[in-house]
């Protein structure tokens, strides 16, 4: 931990107070989130489609408006879009704490989900701006943060919700709130016109900005291929949870497994991620690591698929065992398989992207891999239920390896090709 801070220290006071950021940010967001469905299905007593609606459109409105919100961080400058999204996001959640109404929490659903459309792409721009030659090495430091904060936001939650869920979505509105204030008042103004682009990029249209980016074809290969990561890594929220579920039940058991599932990814990359990222950055190539990174993460569910083979047991240790050891044990490669992937990621796209118009580059991307998400969700959760309704359970693990492997072979042919390196100046377009 000394070690990351010191690396901490080594950055301008930009970066360091971008890092801190989105700690908080997490906090705030997952002291609330995992536990608002509970509240708008019992304290409210909304039907489960309404509280599928609630929560759906703040998905949507985050997916369908990462492109905007790049762009717009291009266009008028970092900083003012991270504190537009922090100051929406006070109110989002002040009013999800305050109202009662359908309208005005789907209004409230809607104002989170913008605010991070807002803030995401513009402060991975920022960040990748004034890290400069050292933006792996940053990305991983930034993922430190990131995960502390997802693994901190769900205990802080717990007690205040406890308490009152009012007073959870008051405390995570106010530290948005204090959020805005230490930005506007701290963070420097930075944005595309800081990168040295093309004067003609300021008098180019959005469609003409958006047209030269949908004809970057590596980007989109590059997009569409790690589409299968995010698939991969959101398992640890989906069908792990469920595997754990199914076999140790729901009851304290299942629930303390789930708990660690959480821990072990959130811990592994606190503790790990800068010197993964070291390691491989002294050894491969970006896009080596890219590959070794997909292909863990493929190999992640292989602890699961050799459990099928196993009889499971009708109660016992050895029920135990069998219900949290596998899924804990993808967990961590899931974690160490990002941990080798992100900082690389990161930086390929801004390279992709040529070093122009790098907001809207991370928001298009957002956004492809967003809607990529929801659709392998889907198919996930259509595997699980067909495996257990012809009891074939090594079904899901069996495509979840396949998935990975696709993807990093995927990217293997992008490496190979020279696709997923910095591009040669183009002239704007018109």
């Amino acid at each position: 931990m000394k070690g990351t801070l010191a690396q901490l220290r080594s950055y301008e006071r930009s970066v360091q107070l971008l890092m801190v950021n989105q700690f908080t940010i997490n906090l705030g967001f997952y002291m609330l989130m995992p536990y608002l469905a509970a509240h708008l299905s019992g304290t409210l007593g909304l039907a489960g489609w309404l509280v599928g609606l609630v929560l759906g459109i703040r998905n949507f409105s985050q997916q369908g408006m990462f492109l905007v919100g790049g762009t717009l961080a291009d266009r008028l400058g970092y900083k003012p879009l991270i504190v537009a999204g922090c100051v929406l996001r006070t109110v989002g959640f002040a009013t999800l704490g305050l109202v009662d109404s359908l309208a005005a929490l789907l209004a409230a659903s809607a104002a989170t989900g913008l605010a991070g459309a807002l803030f995401n792409p513009a402060v991975r721009a920022y960040l990748a701006a004034d890290a400069g030659e050292r933006r792996v090495e940053a990305f991983a430091l930034f993922n430190v943060f990131y995960q502390a904060g997802i693994l901190l936001g769900p205990l802080v939650g717990m007690v205040l919700t406890g308490v009152d869920f009012r007073i959870t979505c008051l405390v995570s509105a106010g530290i948005f709130a204090l959020l805005s204030v230490v930005q506007i008042r701290a963070l420097p103004t930075r944005g595309a016109q800081d990168r040295e682009e093309p004067a003609e990029q300021g008098r180019e249209s959005v469609l003409a900005q958006w047209r030269g980016i949908l004809a970057n074809r590596p980007f989109l290969l590059f997009s569409g291929a790690m589409i299968g990561s995010y698939v991969l890594t959101f398992q640890v929220y989906l069908s792990l949870p469920l595997e754990v579920r199914r076999l140790g039940g729901d009851g304290e058991f299942g629930t303390a497994a789930v708990a660690v599932l959480f821990a072990v990814s959130g811990l592994s990359t606190i503790l790990g991620q800068t010197r993964v990222t070291a390691w491989c950055k002294a050894r491969y190539e970006p896009g080596q690591s890219l590959i070794r990174g997909l292909a863990v993460m493929g190999l992640a569910f292989v602890p699961l698929l050799a459990a099928t083979a196993v009889p499971v047991p009708e109660s016992g240790v050895g029920l135990w065992l069998l219900a949290a050891v596998p899924p804990t044990l993808a967990a961590l490669l899931l974690a160490v398989g990002t941990m080798i992937a992100y900082p690389f990621e990161m930086d390929t796209i801004v390279r992709l992207a040529g070093d122009r118009l790098v907001a809207t580059h991370y928001g298009l991307y957002n956004t492809i891999c967003g809607i990529g998400i929801t659709l392998g969700n889907l198919l996930t959760g259509a595997a699980l239920d067909a495996a257990r309704a012809a009891g074939m359970p090594a079904l899901p693990w069996i495509s979840l390896c396949a998935l990975g492997g696709a993807c990093a072979a995927a990217l293997y042919g992008l490496h190979r090709t020279g696709r997923l390196a910095t591009p040669a100046p183009q002239p704007a377009a018109v």
